[in-house]
């Protein structure tokens, strides 16, 4: 299973704690970590992710696989700057997202098209984000969808 995060490439230091949490729990769930591969929010989930021994898989904007932050696995240059959001979200299962600003609000736009659960922490309060408070309530979301509706597993 994949699961990305989202978020702002600036971040405050509560907002990374919770991020790298997240990635920490992702990590430990047996999923993937996927996000934009640069800073702020996808920086500290990568970090806790490979802190608990997960694998990140970072789809950065420029041509640049340098560009990823040194938490990622699998950088994937795709040289399409915002529009590799589309596929942050496309290579997902289930997405968190924590924080962030328009970027992040295009990212929970596309999961919205595209019928994906979006998880949000301190996000955009908008109609279809489920509202959870820290990384335990989402990886508990995760796993009761999980269980009860056929998320496919890791």
């Amino acid at each position: 299973m994949n699961i990305a995060v989202i978020g702002g490439h600036d971040c405050t230091p509560e907002m990374a704690k919770i991020a790298e949490e997240i990635g920490e729990q992702i990590a430990r769930f047996g999923a993937t970590l996927v996000c934009g591969g640069l800073t702020g929010v996808m920086e500290a989930a990568c970090r806790g992710a490979k802190s608990a021994g997960g694998k990140t898989i970072g789809i950065l904007p420029g041509h640049d696989k340098s560009e990823a932050n040194p938490y990622v696995d699998i950088p994937i240059a795709t040289g399409l700057g915002y529009m590799r959001n589309n596929l942050v979200v496309k290579n997902a299962e289930i997405v968190i997202a924590i924080d962030g600003k328009e970027g992040t609000l295009s990212e929970i736009a596309l999961c919205l098209q595209m019928k994906k659960p979006i998880l949000g922490i301190n996000t955009w309060d908008i109609p279809g984000v489920i509202k959870v408070k820290d990384a335990k309530n989402a990886i508990a979301w995760i796993k009761r969808k999980k269980k009860h509706a056929g998320v496919a597993g890791s």
